[in-house]
């Protein structure tokens, strides 16, 4: 029995005091129960729409854990990658212009799964021009500044040019499941910002601005997803029938502090709360959505929001909200 509502209070709170337009919450376990809640708007501009568990969300960075993290293991389980490999195995050209010294070369699939690199956090790379093939190539040849290793979307957009370069497809021709597609998604979508960049209000079109510039199709972002697509994919991985014991290995063991291939694993102060056990893994996106699998307790939930829309530059709640919930979740599936 999963007491659905004594989970959804945190969100409930913030819908009503009006933090966040909208908010879904949907929880599965391993023995295959699930219970979906939903409130507010799933836009307010411009014009009102009530939410309903038909809509696609946003996924944003989930995209990296859902789509492009599970490429990758799918693709080290098929012998068609090694992830201890330079991502030169897949990607030739990356800095071939000095083959020699480009640190860059080095870089194993591993180091960008785990942010273990020395990419910038940001980069604006939507802001350098509007040819998308022509963006990839700066990517992939730009001498990059260096730092120490921190979260950076350039991991994942370099695993994404690896994906399609390996599969001579792009991202979209990969089966995810019913329920997740890359945009515009074939049914009703929730709204994002208003954009500044764009000049209107995105609803059913990628969010992240390097996501839209290089294509809409990346490995950090442009994958949006329905509540029912994101807890089968959850389910996959609680019950082992999506994804192989190798693959679940490598996402929950950790490989740089607290990041395995892909995710985060449980630690202080974390998006997923304090209750849950330390065998659970998570990922957020930065539209308000976000994805926690518990694996000792057996069970998984993903809060999806619009937190951002009309506008990111408001304090929506969401970095509490977010553990609030996950605490409850604890309590409503005991």
């Amino acid at each position: 029995m999963i007491d659905i509502e004594r989970a959804f209070a945190p969100a409930a709170a913030a819908v009503a005091e009006g933090r966040i337009p909208g908010a879904t919450l949907g929880i599965v376990t391993a023995d295959g129960k699930r219970a979906v809640q939903v409130a507010g708007h799933a836009a307010l501009l411009p014009q009102p729409e009530a939410l309903t568990e038909a809509h696609w969300f946003d996924l944003a960075s989930v995209t990296k854990v859902i789509a492009t993290t599970t490429m990758i293991l799918q693709l080290a389980d098929q012998g068609r990658l090694d992830l201890d490999a330079p991502l030169t195995e897949a990607i030739p050209d990356l800095r071939q212009y000095d083959i020699a010294g480009a640190p860059e070369r080095r870089l194993t699939f591993r180091d960008c799964l785990a942010h273990r690199t020395f990419f910038p956090a940001v980069e604006p790379i939507y802001t350098y021009g509007d040819d998308p093939q022509r963006l990839r190539a700066f990517v992939l040849q730009r001498e990059w500044r260096h730092g120490p290793p921190v979260y950076s979307d350039i991991n994942f957009i370099l695993l994404g040019i690896a994906v399609e370069r390996l599969t001579g497809a792009p991202l979209s021709a990969w089966s995810l499941g019913a329920g997740l597609a890359y945009g515009p998604p074939p049914g009703p979508a929730v709204a994002t910002e208003r954009c500044a960049w764009r000049g209107r209000v995105l609803k059913g079109e990628v969010h992240d601005e390097n996501a839209a510039a290089l294509g809409g199709e990346t490995g950090h972002a442009g994958l949006f997803g329905t509540v029912g697509g994101v807890l089968d994919f959850a389910a996959g991985l609680l019950d082992g029938s999506g994804a192989s014991p190798a693959m679940r290995a490598a996402i929950r063991t950790p490989f740089y502090e607290h990041r395995t291939c892909g995710w985060e694993r449980k630690f202080d102060g974390w998006s997923g709360g304090a209750a849950c056990s330390a065998e659970t893994i998570g990922h957020t996106g930065f539209t308000g959505t976000g994805l926690w699998i518990d694996f000792e307790r057996g069970y998984a939930w993903t809060l999806l929001t619009n937190r951002v829309h009309p506008t990111r530059h408001f304090d929506s709640g969401i970095f509490v909200l977010r553990p609030a919930t996950g605490d409850a979740v604890v309590g409503a599936v005991g």
